[in-house]
């Protein structure tokens, strides 16, 4: 049956694959856009992505706001630096955080305040986007008739473990989410977003309560799309591949730290994160130990998830061999991730970035 269920996945990949939204070519985009760019000891990493934010092109109406949450690293004077007096660009200090916030969710509701564009997009200092990058993204919110997108980055990954784990981002929703049903549900489990590059029309932001109403969760680009949701309005996950890249972490243990500050709230609760893990090492690891005992079933099931990984990778511009070949044991990495991420949850030890989360 595991094996039946894989290859149903395999061929639900292949759907979405066809089926993923991708930006138009670049038009002049008529209306303001806020570049909001929210960051935390990001010295090292705020020079590439402002400079690239800057070269942006088709942007006559274009304001850029750096929110500095109280970094130790001169993150402020450096992209101060790389501003060089652009008009287009202001730089904030935030000072202490309110009772009852997140970082992330804190500094993005202070930048929309500060916003004036008829379209926020939400960028992470790790993320560099291509000259036509955020008109693009634009374009597509409004070519779609959406009210918010998320354009996946591609995921640079160059180390084992990243090369273990970071490709099941795409492969996740592409394999589980159906897109076209997720962009028009209001159904929370339908949803997909990641807030390394989010765009999201103004005036849908403000109706959903924007970061105010999702200020103290950790993954807060799922749960503004989830408030745009409730509020009436219509998102979904997209293709960045060709508009942006990042490498999210450099070495096993700040992937270890990232994915457990997190993988908590993916799940919501022990039961639910138990299940998830289980149902996928029940479709991906079984027939993969089934296959080494000699089971043609087993075979062929770890066959269909490596073909799905292969069908990801290929459309999101991922590394396809010999890493699809390791997806059962990708899958038991993210099992282990994720009780860690509530071991640590329990222990109130979560942190990221000197906070507790």
């Amino acid at each position: 049956m595991s094996a039946v269920a894989a290859a149903v996945l395999t061929v639900h990949t292949a759907v979405n694959a066809r089926l993923l939204r991708v930006a138009p070519n670049a038009r002049p985009v008529a209306e303001l856009v806020s570049v909001l760019l929210p960051v935390r000891d990001e010295a090292e990493r705020v020079t590439p992505c402002l400079s690239a934010i800057l070269a942006s092109i088709a942007l006559p109406h274009l304001e850029v706001i750096v929110y500095d949450d109280a970094s130790t690293d001169g993150t402020a004077e450096t992209a101060g630096a790389v501003a060089d007096g652009d008009s287009r660009v202001r730089v904030l200090r935030g000072g202490a955080m309110p009772a009852g916030w997140l970082g992330k969710p804190h500094a993005c509701a202070r930048l929309a305040h500060e916003a004036q564009g008829n379209v926020l997009v939400f960028i992470d200092a790790d993320v560099t986007v291509t000259p036509d990058g955020i008109a693009r993204t634009v374009g597509l919110l409004r070519a779609a008739g959406l009210d918010l997108v998320s354009p996946y980055p591609r995921q640079d990954a160059q180390t084992f473990a990243e090369r273990l784990v970071q490709p099941l981002l795409q492969w996740s929703w592409l394999a589980l989410l159906p897109l076209r049903l997720a962009e028009r549900s209001p159904r929370p489990s339908l949803s997909a977003a990641n807030g390394q590059l989010l765009c999201v029309d103004t005036a849908a932001y403000h109706r959903a309560g924007g970061h105010t109403r999702i200020r103290d969760h950790v993954l807060e680009d799922i749960a503004l799309l989830r408030a745009v949701k409730a509020a009436g309005g219509h998102g979904v996950v997209a293709d960045g591949t060709d508009i942006a890249r990042t490498r999210m972490y450099d070495s096993w243990p700040a992937l270890r730290d990232g994915y457990a500050k997190s993988l908590w709230a993916a799940g919501g609760s022990i039961g639910a994160s138990a299940g998830q893990v289980g149902v996928l090492a029940w479709l991906f690891v079984l027939p993969a130990i089934a296959m080494v005992r000699g089971s043609r079933a087993g075979l062929a099931g770890y066959l269909a998830g490596v073909a799905s990984r292969v069908i990801a990778a290929r459309r999101t511009g991922g590394q396809t061999w010999p890493d699809a070949l390791a997806h059962p044991l990708s899958i038991c990495v993210y099992g282990y991730l994720t009780a860690l991420s509530w071991v640590r949850r329990l222990r109130g030890t979560a942190t990221w970035k000197g906070r507790s989360v």
